[in-house]
């Protein structure tokens, strides 16, 4: 017979900029399968290079594994189909951690959270159970879990800004997919933004400097 026991074990998650009281635009982007949050985080770099007043935090799987065979490369996961359902109450509760923990240091800021690939699954289960609410959900190559509970997805999602991005020789995602994530949003009671980029499933410098001058102004406004 199976059985579970809570313990406590230690995360962690990489951090760019300084968090304090001029912090005005806070961004929690998490990575996709097989990534480290150590590489992820480096693609947002340069967004915090170019505006003093953005902090990204990065949080890493909870779950490591080897890459290839026994040795060499190391990614995260989020979660598997093994246990799911324990993996996912398992980042949920890290999640909420790191933003209680995270927060408080930047009381004037507007969350934006981003998901790649496996991360946008990942921080659309996370926001339906987060005690803060962001000021936009940026979906990049990656897609809003279609098993959530409708009732919970709904709330969630009244009147939150949702952005869909996806490179236009992404290997993983077909137009097909994409338009089948807008119908499903629709459904939800969103109309999202779509961004297309040229470039495979991966992040990208320009569009990402795009969209952070796109939330800035909508934030100035």
């Amino acid at each position: 017979m199976e059985h579970q026991l809570a313990v406590t074990r230690t995360a962690r998650y990489q951090q760019l900029g300084e968090l304090s009281g001029a912090t005005r635009r806070l961004w929690f982007v998490a990575h996709g399968y097989g990534q480290l949050a150590a590489y992820f985080v480096r693609h947002f770099a340069h967004l915090v290079a170019a505006d003093p007043a953005l902090v990204v935090i990065a949080p890493e799987g909870l779950s490591r594994f080897y890459l290839n065979g026994t040795g060499g490369r190391v990614g995260a996961t989020w979660m598997t189909k093994e246990d799911r359902l324990a993996e996912i109450d398992d980042y949920v509760a890290y999640l909420n951690q790191l933003a209680a923990a995270v927060l408080p240091h930047a009381p004037n800021a507007a969350v934006t959270v981003l998901g790649f690939s496996q991360g946008a699954a990942t921080v659309s289960r996370w926001l339906a159970r987060a005690t803060f609410r962001p000021a936009r959900l940026i979906l990049w190559a990656g897609a809003f879990p279609p098993d959530m509970d409708f009732t919970v997805a709904s709330h969630l999602l009244r009147g939150l800004p949702v952005t869909l991005v996806c490179g236009t020789a992404d290997e993983f995602i077909t137009d097909a997919d994409l338009a089948k994530q807008q119908d499903f949003l629709r459904q939800l009671g969103v109309e999202a933004d779509l961004i297309r980029f040229t470039g495979t499933h991966t992040l990208h410098a320009a569009t990402l400097s795009d969209l952070a001058k796109q939330l800035h102004t909508r934030i100035m406004e």
